[in-house]
């Protein structure tokens, strides 16, 4: 977490989050550099902390950056095993806009800890990556997460009675027992999950692409995929030293490493770092007690993860999953 003054605040709450802006380092240069985090599972839904999701967040930093002239470049903080294939898809095509058509300013990620399946996903279109050697990187991949329970159903004596309009309309059903689904389910479900990977890999092309033709002018124009980069995106994890090889990530070191990258790639020497942080104040708390038909609110410190849902499409590291 950052900490630093704040300069000013921004949104009005009613169609999108308030924000305010503040400095994490100082310089004596009126150039800004935007700090963006991607912290936990990426998510549509709303944290128990806001009223906003972090797709919601994500959009309206970038818009607020890409509206100030005296920001120069974003650097994307990337701290996540993945998440829900929407909400990382929703990201990454923000990122391609706001780096797109006149004025576009460049994005670098630079990887912490985990950066991983749709941590990549949304990583892969940005300008520059940089990712520490021990960075858990890579992930590429679909997963579709669901339990089922007819078994213990039978053992309790419990048996389903499902009416349906159709016979597929059950697909997926947890009280189903495995015998009663059918090949043709499971060739339409495995096809859906194949569907969603190509969509993956072609992410990962098109942004590795995009970006290292964008560099041609730097003198660094960072690292090109391997051509048989295909055969390690099987859900793998990679560490950061083995994306670098493959050509998955641009450059190995720190958060500091991505901000004179951001410099580079902007042609500025200074800058200052700043971030948008989102304002909650008592406005936030009556939000939610409009939205309740609770009698009590319980505020806690910190942050729940979202739950992952039966039959939704994620891309989710394996090291989350256990």
């Amino acid at each position: 977490m950052f900490g630093g003054k704040i300069r000013g605040t921004y949104g009005n709450g009613t169609y999108g989050p308030r924000l305010e802006e503040v400095t994490v380092r100082e310089s004596s240069s009126t150039n800004k550099i935007v700090v963006v985090p991607i912290e936990g599972i990426i998510s549509g839904e709303a944290v128990q902390s806001g009223e906003f999701s972090m797709v919601s967040l994500v959009k309206e930093e970038l818009k607020r950056a890409k509206e100030d002239d005296q920001v120069r470049a974003v650097i994307l903080k990337v701290n996540s095993p993945g998440g829900e294939v929407l909400a990382s898809d929703e990201i990454a095509k923000a990122i391609t806009e706001f780096q797109e058509g006149q004025g576009g300013k460049p994005v670098i990620v630079s990887m912490g800890s985990l950066a991983a399946s749709g941590g990549y996903y949304v990583s892969a279109p940005c300008s520059w990556i940089v990712a520490n050697e021990l960075t858990i990187t890579g992930s590429i991949g679909v997963i579709m997460h669901g339990l089922n329970y007819r078994g213990l159903l039978d053992k309790i004596g419990v048996r389903p009675e499902v009416f349906k309009s159709g016979k597929y309309k059950d697909m997926l059903s947890g009280t189903k027992s495995p015998e009663e689904t059918s090949p043709e389910e499971r060739e339409m479900v495995q096809a859906l999950i194949d569907e969603t990977f190509g969509k993956f890999k072609n992410v990962v092309a098109d942004g590795r692409h995009a970006a290292y033709q964008n560099n041609k002018g730097q003198m660094d124009r960072g690292k090109p995929l391997d051509a048989d980069w295909e055969s390690l995106a099987d859900g793998r994890i990679l560490s950061g030293k083995d994306a670098y090889k493959h050509g998955f990530v641009d450059e190995l070191g720190d958060f500091d490493t991505a901000v004179d990258r951001a410099k580079k790639l902007s042609h500025i020497s200074k800058a200052e770092l700043i971030q948008y942080q989102q304002i909650f104040d008592l406005s936030n708390l009556l939000h939610l007690f409009g939205e309740s038909n609770a009698k009590s609110v319980k505020v806690e410190l910190g942050v729940d993860l979202p739950k992952l849902h039966a039959g939704y499409l994620y891309f989710l590291s394996p090291t989350y999953l256990q």
